[in-house]
C-alpha cells in the first residue's frame, strides 16, 4: 500500500498509508529500525456513544501544505457528523512527530467528542521485551527498549494534558490490544505492561453546535528517558503549534531556494518539481545514506524491504540534488560512500543506513567459481556523479580527502576489472539485479566513471594516471561499438556473456536501461545507433493501453499484472525516454514529446504528489513501493534537463551563450567571458 504522505527530518521518518494510518516510524536512522514494522497506528473518534477508527469508512483527502513537509489532511465521517482537519509533521530540528487536529461538529447541538491515539511500537523491529508505562512527570506514555525511548502525549483546547490513557498487552493470551479498550469511549487507566504491548491516549473536546476545537498529539523520540522527557517538556512549554509553524516555514524556504526557470511548465508541474525535492529529503538519512524507499509493505513480496542504500540509486539521486542546487545532502552521500568502500575499490550490492553491508542475493561463488557479487555500475556512477558535482560547485577542498581513498581506488579497480578478450568491463550483475554478464548499461556507466576519474587526475596534476584512465575508457567505448552494437538487429544488445566453452552469447533483448549508453557520455543521443536503439524501445516497451508509459523490458515479471503488456510502466524508464528526446532535440518543437512524458508522470503521481516505482498498466494505480526515491529524482533531473536544453536552444546569436543562464555558474562564466556579451546577465538584445 502506498505511503502517501511521508514526513521526516533525516533522523525521524514517519510514513502514512492511504487510510491515514502511520505504518512506518524510523529512528534514529531513516530506513533502519522501523519501530512500527508495518503495523497500523490507529486514530479514532468517539461521539455520542459511537466510535470509529479512521480508515476505509471515512472520506479521506491526503495532501501536503503548499511546498512544505506539513500535511494537509481532511477526514469526514457522515455517520458521526464530524469533519477533521489535520496537519502532521516531524520538526525540522528536534526529533518529535506532531499532529494538529481541528475537529468540526457538523450537528446543530453541543457535543462531547473524544479523540484517541494508539501507539503500537515494535521497538527496534520486534515485539519482544517492550515496555509501555504511564510517566507521571510528563503526563504521557513512554514506550522503551534498550536505547530507544518514545514518549506520546496530547492535549486539547482548554485542557493541559490527557483525559484518559491505558496500557496493555497484545497478541498474547488472546489479547487483541489496548485499542479494543478504546472502542467504548472509556480507557481503563492501566499504567504499565511489558512484552508485546500497545497503548492508547485520549483527549476530550467540548464542542458547541456547529463548533470547532483543536487538539494536538506528539511523540518525542530519544535515546534515554530523560531525553524524551526534556523534549516533551519543551513541546508543552512552547506549544506544539509553534513547532508545526516553524517546520512549515523551514521547508517552504528549502523547497524554493533554487527555483530554476520554469516558465515552460504548467503550475502543476512546477508544484510537483518542488514536491519531488521535498519527498527526496524525507528519504535521506542525516549521516549521508540515501534510501531507495521506506514502504514496509513490500516485505510481503520477499520478506525484505527497499530501506537500503544502493550506491547506483544514491549516486543518481545525489546528482539530481547537485543540479537542483542542494549540494550538502549530496556531499554527505559521497562521504558516506568514501567510508564504506573497501580498499579493493568496488562497492557491494547495498548498504544499511549505518554503513554496514546489507542483505544480498548475489553469491561469491557460482558453479564452483569465485566471483565478485557486485553491480559494477554502482561503483562507476559514484565517480561520474562526483565529477558532475565538482563541475557545478568547484569545491576542491571537498574533493581533496576523497581523491585517493575513493576516486583513484575505484578507478584502479575499474581499469583492472576487464574482460581480457573484449576489453569491456568484466561480468557483474545488472541494475535490475536479475542477470550477470557484460551489460550495456554497466558499460556506459564504467565509461562515465573512468572518464570522471581521468578528469579528476588532470585537475590534481597526475597526468600519467589521467592518461591511463582515459585510455581505458576509450578502449571500452571502442569495444562497445564492436561487441554490443549488433548490425543484424540494427541496435545495441542488452548483454553479452560467456558460454561454458568460453564463446560469447548475445542477449538481444530490449531494455529501458539502454539510456545508460548516452546518459554518461559514451555516445551522444544524436548517434544514429542510439537513435535506432531508442526507437526499438519505444516500439516494443511502450504500454499500448490508456495508461501509457514504458516498461523495463519485455516479459518483466516483477509485480506482473498481465501478459498482454511487456511489463508495468515505470516512472524512471518512461522519463529516461524523455531524456533521449530532450538530448536529440534541435528546436523547441522537437521537445514536445518530452513535455508530454513529463505531464504523464505528473498525471500518474498520487494526489499528494508521491510517485511509486510502477503503475498498473490498465488502471494507473501505484504498484510496488511508494514513494520510490529514484522516481522523484528522475523527474527532477528530467525537468532540469529540459531547462538546460531549452536554454541552449534559445542561445544568444552573438556569442552562443544561453539566454537563460545557470545562475550558480554565472560568476564563473563572467570571469571566462568578461564583458564580451551582456547575455551572461540575460540582457542581450541581439
Amino acid at each position: 500500500m502506498p505511503r502517501d504522505i511521508p514526513v521526516g527530518n533525516r533522523n525521524l521518518l514517519v510514513c502514512f498509508d492511504r487510510h491515514y494510518r502511520i505504518r512506518d516510524f524510523y529512528y534514529p536512522h531513516v530506513g533502519q529500525e522501523n519501530h512500527v514494522r508495518g503495523e497500523a497506528l490507529r486514530f479514532g473518534v468517539w461521539v455520542s456513544g459511537r466510535f470509529s477508527w479512521v480508515g476505509p469508512e471515512w472520506e479521506i483527502d491526503l495532501k501536503y501544505g503548499e511546498d512544505t513537509l506539513v500535511t494537509d489532511v481532511t477526514l469526514f465521517h457522515k455517520g458521526l457528523g464530524v469533519r477533521l482537519f489535520c496537519r502532521d509533521t516531524v520538526d525540522f530540528h528536534e526529533d518529535v512527530y506532531l499532529r494538529e487536529v481541528d475537529v468540526e461538529n457538523l450537528q446543530p447541538a453541543p457535543r462531547e467528542i473524544r479523540i484517541f491515539f494508539q501507539q503500537v511500537l515494535n521497538i527496534s523491529g520486534n515485539d519482544i521485551g517492550d515496555t509501555a508505562t504511564f510517566d507521571p512527570e510528563s503526563g504521557g506514555i513512554v514506550h522503551y527498549k534498550g536505547g530507544r525511548y518514545f514518549l506520546a502525549n496530547a492535549r486539547g483546547d482548554g485542557a493541559d494534558g490527557l483525559s484518559q490513557y491505558a496500557v496493555g498487552q497484545r497478541g498474547v493470551g488472546g489479547k487483541e490490544g489496548t485499542y479494543r479498550d478504546a472502542e467504548d469511549g472509556i480507557l481503563s487507566g492501566n499504567p504499565v505492561a511489558q512484552g508485546s504491548v500497545d497503548s492508547v491516549i485520549s483527549v476530550t473536546l467540548q464542542l458547541a453546535e456547529l463548533g470547532r476545537q483543536r487538539a494536538h498529539y506528539w511523540v518525542s523520540a530519544g535515546r534515554s528517558w530523560s531525553a524524551v522527557r526534556q523534549l516533551d517538556g519543551v513541546v508543552r512549554a512552547r506549544g506544539p503549534e509553534s513547532f508545526i509553524q516553524r517546520t512549515g516555514s523551514y521547508w517552504n524556504i528549502w523547497a524554493r531556494k533554487e527555483t530554476p526557470p520554469m516558465e515552460w511548465f504548467s503550475e502543476k508541474i512546477q508544484r510537483l518539481y518542488r514536491r519531488s525535492l521535498l519527498v527526496l529529503s524525507t528519504q535521506i538519512d542525516g549521516d549521508g545514506a540515501i534510501l531507495a524507499a521506506n514502504d514496509s509493505d513490500v516485505i510481503q513480496f520477499n520478506r525484505d524491504t527497499y530501506s537500503y542504500v544502493w550506491p547506483r540509486d544514491g549516486a543518481l539521486v545525489a546528482h539530481t540534488l547537485d543540479v537542483a542546487g542542494y549540494p550538502v545532502p549530496a556531499e554527505n552521500f559521497y562521504r558516506f560512500i568514501a567510508r564504506v568502500i573497501g580498499h579493493e575499490g568496488y562497492l557491494l550490492h547495498k548498504y544499511n543506513p549505518d554503513g554496514t553491508p546489507a542483505s544480498s542475493w548475489h553469491p561469491w561463488i557460482e558453479n564452483g567459481q569465485r566471483q565478485l557479487p557486485i553491480q559494477e555500475d554502482e561503483t562507476a556512477l559514484v565517480l561520474w556523479a562526483l565529477w558532475q558535482h565538482f563541475v557545478i560547485y568547484r569545491d576542491i577542498e571537498f574533493i581533496k580527502p576523497l581523491y585517493r581513498s575513493l576516486i583513484k581506488t575505484a578507478a584502479d579497480f575499474m581499469t583492472a576489472y576487464r574482460d581480457q578478450e573484449t576489453g569491456l568491463p568484466a561480468p557483474s550483475y545488472d541494475l535490475w539485479e536479475e542477470r550477470r554478464g557484460i551489460l550495456s548499461f554497466t558499460v556506459g556507466a564504467v565509461f562515465g566513471g573512468l572518464t570522471a576519474a581521468s578528469l579528476f587526475c588532470t585537475v590534481f596534476g597526475e597526468v600519467d594516471k589521467a592518461a591511463e584512465y582515459r585510455q581505458a575508457a576509450a578502449e571500452i567505448r571502442d569495444a562497445a561499438s564492436t561487441h554490443l552494437w549488433r548490425e543484424e538487429a540494427n541496435r545495441f544488445c542488452r548483454m553479452i556473456q560467456r558460454n561454458g566453452d568460453g564463446t560469447l552469447a548475445v542477449d538481444i533483448g530490449v531494455d529501458a536501461s539502454f539510456w545508460g549508453l548516452f546518459a554518461f557520455g559514451m555516445y551522444t543521443a544524436g548517434d544514429p545507433r542510439i537513435a535506432a536503439t531508442m526507437a526499438a524501445l519505444k516500439k516494443r516497451l511502450w504500454i499500448r493501453t490508456g495508461v501509457g508509459g514504458m516498461a523495463r523490458y519485455e516479459g518483466d515479471i516483477y509485480h506482473r499484472v498481465s501478459r498482454d503488456v511487456p511489463g508495468n510502466p515505470w516512472f524512471i524508464c518512461t522519463l529516461w525516454y524523455a531524456d533521449f528526446v530532450i538530448e536529440k532535440a534541435q528546436n523547441e518543437a522537437e521537445m514536445k514529446e518530452a513535455m508530454e512524458i513529463v505531464n504523464w508522470a505528473a498525471e500518474h503521481a498520487l494526489p499528494s504528489g508521491v510517485m511509486a516505482e510502477q503503475v498498473h498498466p490498465f488502471t494507473g494505480e501505484p504498484l510496488s513501493v511508494s514513494p520510490l526515491t529514484w522516481s522523484h529524482a528522475t523527474f527532477v533531473a528530467t525537468i532540469q534537463r529540459i531547462v538546460r536544453r531549452l536554454s541552449k536552444l534559445q542561445s544568444c546569436s552573438a556569442c552562443g551563450l544561453p539566454m537563460i543562464g545557470d545562475f550558480r555558474r554565472e560568476n564563473w562564466l563572467e570571469r571566462l567571458y568578461g564583458e564580451a556579451c551582456d547575455s551572461i546577465h540575460g540582457l542581450c538584445s541581439l
